[in-house]
């Protein structure tokens, strides 16, 4: 079978994945990006990207790219690339709506010979059992004769501005061996680093879903590490920097693990296990201790508090960070929330200090309202959750002078100097 050599692409979601892999495309072939949200859609075509992805210059210069929402725009697409999230329920099961939502709605537009890649982290064979029955029933079409599939996993990273889509390796499949060369040549046209085939869509599915189950596990040794240091009164930080002297030895830090991907990956893959009738037991315990991070580190900072004769009750606890990671406004899934709840469990006053989130999205997510500026002298507890450069670049005395006199510092990110905190991961 022959497919289209100068084929229109059309990418569905553009958050923090479609739009990169969007503007990419759109340098080489006629693309449409769609989003069922029409102001994320006004903001694109006004020439702006509020994730920080792409910069305004970038998407000025792209020549064959537009933005829509209206279904009837993507008829003329042939090929059809799926972005949307895949996040967990508040059970911490997979939450495949989204991914549900997008295939029917590609089962109403697609015609013969098209191809619906799909780059959503899913639990290996959720594309083959879960989507593609769905643009059956809804296109009328039969799959592997009228129509196609590809799976190739997002690897995009947040804020990160030298790992990009185009210098980071791309794992391609197919539903066929031959739509399996021509995925693999459509992405290898514009991935600068190139790609790897995987035999089926079934093993690209489980690749991706290892890579972040695998950090999220090095995570939480280390995190479980760090527990084990404190009640020896032993420095984390000093402990792994020694063994990092091995040339071997991996350079995981610890912390809170939240985001769209280490988060969350890992219980994909524990359900599609237990599904098939076993029960994980590694990969839940290391879901178990990134978890209870931030109930450990309130724990922590409450003790000092007692130890030196703080009231726990209405007093101010500033936190700084609320995004996910560091130099980055992406809110999604993270853990900080975990200390802000816990906190108030205490009957504290806790206010999130971070200077690259949006206060509507905190509001819309959280319920949360970030301050503008944090005011001097006013803080008992003063938790460093992020590690923003803007941060670091304030130093331990101004950090300090935040709080009143004998307040907290409890710095889980080491952005300051130990000699300058009063405790740390």
């Amino acid at each position: 079978m022959l497919f289209n050599k100068d084929p229109i692409l059309a990418v569905i979601g553009l958050g923090y994945v479609g739009l990169p892999l969007a503007v990419e495309f759109g340098k080489q072939y006629k693309t449409i990006g769609f989003d069922i949200n029409q102001s994320r859609v006004e903001e694109l075509l006004a020439g702006h990207d509020s994730t920080q992805e792409v910069s305004d210059q970038e998407l000025s210069e792209v020549c064959d790219l537009t933005f829509c929402s209206q279904l009837e725009d993507l008829k003329q697409a042939c090929i059809y690339i799926v972005t949307v999230p895949t996040p967990i329920d508040q059970h911490k099961r997979p939450d495949l709506a989204p991914l549900i939502k997008a295939s029917e709605m590609l089962g109403k537009v697609i015609g013969k010979d098209d191809i619906i890649i799909y780059e959503s982290t899913v639990y290996p064979g959720a594309t083959e059992e879960d989507c593609i029955p769905l643009i059956e029933k809804e296109s009328g079409l039969v799959f592997n004769e009228d129509f196609f599939a590809g799976y190739s996993p997002e690897r995009i990273n947040p804020g990160d501005k030298k790992h990009r889509v185009t210098t980071i390796k791309k794992v391609t499949s197919g539903s066929t061996p031959e739509v399996a060369d021509y995925v693999d040549s459509l992405y290898s046209s514009i991935i600068t680093a190139g790609s790897h085939k995987a035999s089926s869509i079934k093993v690209a599915e489980a690749a991706k879903v290892i890579e972040n189950t695998q950090r999220d596990l090095n995570i939480a040794l280390i995190n479980e590490l760090a527990v084990i240091f404190n009640r020896l009164n032993i420095d984390t930080e000093e402990v792994l920097l020694a063994a990092g002297t091995k040339w071997n030895f991996l350079p995981f830090r610890p912390g809170l693990v939240g985001g769209h991907c280490i988060g969350v990956d890992p219980y994909y893959l524990t359900h599609k296990a237990k599904e098939i009738g076993y029960h994980p037991e590694v990969i839940l315990a290391g879901r178990r201790i990134n978890d209870g991070m931030g109930q450990y580190v309130v724990s922590q900072v409450v003790k000092m508090m007692i130890k030196r004769r703080i009231h726990i009750e209405d007093s101010n606890i500033l936190i700084m960070g609320l995004t996910f990671k560091e130099d980055c406004p992406d809110l999604r899934n993270t853990r900080v929330i975990d200390m802000v709840e816990e906190f108030r469990e205490y009957g504290a006053n806790v206010e999130i200090f971070d200077p690259w989130v949006n206060p509507i999205e905190a509001e819309h997510e959280y319920g949360i309202t970030p301050i503008q500026e944090p005011d001097t002298g006013k803080y008992e507890a003063i938790v460093l959750a992020v590690g923003h450069k803007k941060f670091k670049a304030m130093g331990p005395e101004t950090i300090r002078n935040l709080g009143r006199e004998g307040c907290v510092v409890y710095d889980i990110k080491y952005i300051l100097p130990p000699d300058t905190v009063d405790g740390r991961l």
